[in-house]
């Protein structure tokens, strides 16, 4: 009898404390992983319907959209919050893009613009040249010999990396000073975006590469209504650094976009255009893990797009190319509810990533922009459709 109730007092001990232990034991909640941000957009739209040329009609003119920091993640959030739609939905042709530079697994988008723009791979910080520091010339300096009419058309400040890439050539991509010089040597028809301070009140050499240019002939506009009223050569800076964040700039962006179209396609005749338009601050806001604004930045991004898909097909000779320079902030979309547009998300880092991004196509020879391709090779194969 004694053993018995020694047994059960050991039993209730033991139980006792394996509750205990139980209970201190910590649950697998959502407060052991990252913390989210959640988000829901209260600019929701409906995408464009577009009808496709033939594969094999004429390609005369080619719009190539690059989503800054534009991942597949970022993409997918996007494609949530706008309840299941976006404008690239549109896009028939897919592929993937590995973003390695020269020095390094993780680009930084001097060195993956410029694969892009100029079809060859290069080292980070190097805008528009070679690990050597030898000048590598763009798809629009492809275009201008050929007698087409080029643009680019960003919601950056002009010294950035991308607008760059295209446009001048420097080993470092701050070198601010003469990475702008080189605008008044570029040829470019239509520039757009932000950085009048880069042109003149932050340079250290005491030049004002807008009075130069307007001496070159460009029509300068410093606001949207005289960019409305200005024709080709145009230089548009509109903010002294970066554009306005897309909640604040309205369809300043699209407006841009569809003058700088307008006027590249009058002017160009049978010849056509070349333009490249970035939707710069997508990056910039994921570098601050800011989901709000980096995800505001690519839906403006994405209407756009679908300004341009209009365009394109009402003309029947445009090439559509969308892709990203790399991914950035290692996003990654943990929760969310699709019907009422929510995403729950958390950030890895306030950097770039390694993971391939993907490649869009739409128009005459988009059934060629599929696979698994380097960079430099997607920025080769729009090239040839420059001709």
């Amino acid at each position: 009898m004694i053993i018995f109730v020694g047994m059960r007092k050991a039993l209730f001990i033991l139980f006792a404390v394996m509750t205990i232990v139980v209970a201190c034991k910590p649950k697998q909640t959502e407060e052991q992983g990252p913390q989210l941000q959640y988000y829901t957009t209260e600019k929701t739209y409906d995408i464009v319907s577009v009808t496709s040329p033939a594969p094999d009609a004429e390609v005369r003119n080619v719009i190539f959209l690059i989503g800054d920091g534009m991942g597949l993640e970022q993409v997918s959030c996007a494609w949530v919050l706008n309840h299941g739609k976006l404008n690239l939905d549109n896009m028939p042709y897919t592929g993937l893009s590995r973003t390695y530079s020269t020095s390094d697994l993780i680009t930084d988008s001097a060195a993956g613009g410029t694969a892009l723009a100029v079809g060859e791979k290069t080292a980070n910080s190097h805008v528009g040249c070679n690990p050597a520091n030898e000048p590598l010339y763009s798809m629009l300096d492809k275009a201008q010999k050929l007698g087409k009419k080029t643009g680019v058309v960003v919601t950056c400040h002009m010294a950035d990396a991308t607008p760059c890439d295209f446009c001048c050539h420097d080993d470092d991509r701050y070198h601010y000073d003469a990475i702008i010089a080189d605008y008044t040597e570029c040829g470019v028809d239509f520039i757009a975006g932000g950085g009048r301070d880069y042109f003149g009140s932050k340079r250290q050499d005491g030049r004002d590469i807008v009075e130069e240019m307007k001496a070159k002939g460009y029509n300068y506009a410093a606001t949207e209504e005289e960019l409305m009223a200005a024709q080709l050569p145009v230089l548009a800076l509109l903010a002294d650094d970066n554009l306005p964040v897309a909640a604040e700039r309205g369809d300043l962006y699209r407006n841009m976009t569809a003058r700088c179209l307008d006027l590249l396609n009058e002017a160009s005749g049978d010849k056509g255009f070349v333009v490249m338009l970035e939707g710069s601050s997508i990056d910039d806001w994921l570098h601050a893990n800011d989901i709000e604004k980096a995800m505001e930045e690519l839906l403006d991004f994405d209407r756009t797009l679908g300004d341009v898909l209009q365009w394109a097909a009402a003309d029947g000779h445009t090439l559509v190319v969308v892709t990203a320079d790399h991914a950035t902030g290692a996003l990654t979309l943990q929760d969310g509810d699709l019907e009422k547009g929510e995403i729950g998300v958390a950030f890895g880092n306030d950097s770039h990533n390694g993971i391939a991004v993907p490649v869009y196509a739409w128009g005459p020879g988009a059934q060629l922009f599929t696979g698994i391709k380097e960079n430099a090779e997607w920025g080769s194969l729009i090239a040839s459709f420059i001709h």
